[in-house]
C-alpha cells in the first residue's frame, strides 16, 4: 500500500468515525431529552448529520467514478450555486437570455473543456468570451436600466460559481509524478 493510499484510508476512516460519533450523540440526545416530542435543536442536529452522511456518500461515489464523476458533481454544484446566486441578485426580463446562456451553454461547455483537458480554452472561456458575449446579448435585448451593474453582477456570479469551482476537477488533469 502506497503512502497516498494509507493517507486516503486514514482520512476516510476519520470521516466515517466522526459521522458515526455524531449520529450516536444525536440519537442519544433525542432518546434522553425528547423521546416522544419534537425538539428543535436536536432535530436540527440530526437533520444536519443526515445531510453530511448524504454528502459524504455522494462525494465518495463521485471520487470512485473517477474524473467523469468529479466533473459531473462539480458541474451540478456550479449549476446550483449559480441558480442560488441568480435568485439573490436583481435581474430584469432582458437578463433572461443572458442567464439562459450561462446555465445551458457556459456551464456545460466549461466542464466539457475540462473533460477533454483543453486548458488553453477552459482557462479563458469565461473571463474572455463570456465577459464579451453576455453584455452584448443583454444590450441587444434593449433594456439599458442599470445595464453596467446588471452585467457585472451576472459576469462575476458566473466567474465565482462556475469558473472558480471548475478548477477543482481541473486539478485531476495535472500530471504530478508519484500521485496518479
Amino acid at each position: 500500500m502506497t503512502p497516498y493510499q494509507k493517507h486516503t484510508l486514514l482520512l476516510t476512516g476519520g470521516i466515517f468515525a466522526v459521522l458515526i460519533i455524531a449520529s450516536v450523540v444525536g440519537w442519544a440526545l433525542k432518546l434522553r431529552l425528547a423521546p416522544e416530542r419534537p425538539h428543535s435543536v436536536i432535530d436540527n442536529l440530526n437533520a444536519r448529520v443526515k445531510a453530511w452522511w448524504l454528502m459524504v456518500v455522494v462525494i465518495g461515489l463521485a471520487l470512485l467514478a473517477g474524473k467523469g464523476g468529479v466533473i459531473v458533481l462539480f458541474a451540478f454544484a456550479s449549476f446550483t450555486a449559480l441558480r442560488e446566486y441568480a435568485t439573490l441578485v436583481p435581474t430584469r426580463r432582458a437578463d433572461h437570455w443572458v442567464l439562459l446562456l450561462c446555465f445551458f451553454f457556459f456551464i456545460p461547455f466549461q466542464y466539457f473543456l475540462i473533460w477533454i483537458e483543453w486548458y488553453g480554452l477552459y482557462s479563458i472561456l469565461i473571463p474572455v468570451y463570456a465577459f464579451l458575449v453576455l453584455p452584448m446579448i443583454a444590450a441587444v435585448r434593449g433594456d439599458v436600466r442599470n445595464f453596467m451593474q446588471r452585467s457585472a453582477t451576472i459576469q462575476w456570479g458566473l466567474m465565482i460559481t462556475v469558473y472558480c469551482l471548475s478548477y477543482v476537477p481541473a486539478l485531476l488533469t495535472l500530471n504530478i509524478p508519484g500521485y496518479a
